[in-house]
């Protein structure tokens, strides 16, 4: 059988051949930049920002490697290639980009010289994980806030997106506790909603699209098109300090993520938001994005998961 290809400082080859040693500073330190792109009928849906962004993370915390902007890209495209034959057509590929700060002495010693400071570069892909999302687009999300607090840009600058995530494992636990299917929405020390693990959150509120600022979120590619859409659909698009309160009083409620584009969320900490129905500006909302990805995105998920499911247990 055919295997996915990856890439990993300078060598493309099978992804079970592309291994990390356990002293790299991404294992030790959790030093990881990272990115994450997917494709819409085997094409990428906008690699260059998902790069450009990267490449700004890359600036900030002083990682230098080999690639151009341009190179990677042309790498991303490579594997997409030939790792899109090994999925069905109508399945899509996830993308995932990430450097590391290189070699840990510590645990490496004389050894390590050479790649002490040489940020490791590894490019893979993954089929999209249909069933993670596939009955939200229906049944909504469920967030829960936890005791657990955003790390304030102070500590951390928010638009470096980052794998050094154990905050958000654990606030992810907590939210669990409450509800098996929840996932954790975390304040600031202000009490201002952020965000959750992977997605940037919203409310619509009186007939405006509101989400936090970049003063402590990352502000993503996928909420970056929840904003030109807004515009389309001549609803208005504010960033603010907003809270509990606030979201728990909305009319409707939704995240946007890259690998599901968005998805509603229709409770907060066990509490409906409007009527606890998906809303009608996610609804149409959706609909536009079903046009720019040229298909309709929740029954890509609800079929290719059952798909995927079948074939599982046909493996068994």
């Amino acid at each position: 059988m055919p295997e996915p290809l990856a890439y990993l400082n300078g060598r493309i080859s099978p992804v079970a051949q592309t291994l990390l040693p356990v002293w790299d500073m991404g294992v030790v330190t959790g030093a990881s930049i990272t990115e994450m792109a997917r494709t819409f009928r085997h094409e990428c849906f906008r690699l260059r920002d998902h790069v450009e962004r990267l490449f700004r993370s890359l600036k900030h915390v002083g990682f230098e490697i080999d690639l151009t902007r341009d190179a990677l890209i042309d790498l991303v495209l490579e594997l997409l290639e030939h790792n899109g034959r090994l999925i069905p057509p109508h399945h899509d590929l996830g993308v995932s980009m990430f450097i590391t700060a290189g070699t840990s002495l510590i645990y490496s010693g004389y050894e390590g010289l050479a790649t002490y400071r040489k940020p490791t570069v590894c490019v893979h892909t993954f089929p999209l994980p249909f069933e993670l999302w596939a009955d939200k687009y229906t049944a909504g999300q469920h967030v829960v806030t936890p005791s657990i607090r955003h790390l304030p840009p102070e500590c951390l600058d928010p638009k470096i997106k980052a794998r050094s995530r154990m905050h958000w494992y654990l606030a992810d636990e907590q939210a669990r506790l409450v509800d098996p299917k929840a996932i954790a929405l975390l304040l600031d020390r202000q009490d201002n909603v952020t965000e959750t693990s992977t997605a940037n959150f919203f409310i619509v509120r009186s007939g405006s699209i509101v989400t936090a600022t970049g003063r402590n979120t990352l502000q993503g590619i996928s909420q970056q098109v929840v904003k030109e859409l807004a515009e389309k659909l001549d609803i208005r698009y504010e960033q603010h300090d907003y809270q509990t309160y606030d979201v728990i009083n909305a009319d409707e409620a939704f995240t946007s993520s890259t690998p599901y584009c968005i998805l509603p969320v229709t409770r907060i900490n066990q509490k409906a938001i409007g009527d606890g129905r998906i809303g009608p500006v996610y609804s149409e909302l959706l609909k536009l994005w079903n046009q720019l990805a040229g298909l309709d995105v929740a029954a890509q998920m609800q079929t290719g998961a059952v798909e995927r499911k079948a074939a599982f247990e046909s493996q068994k």
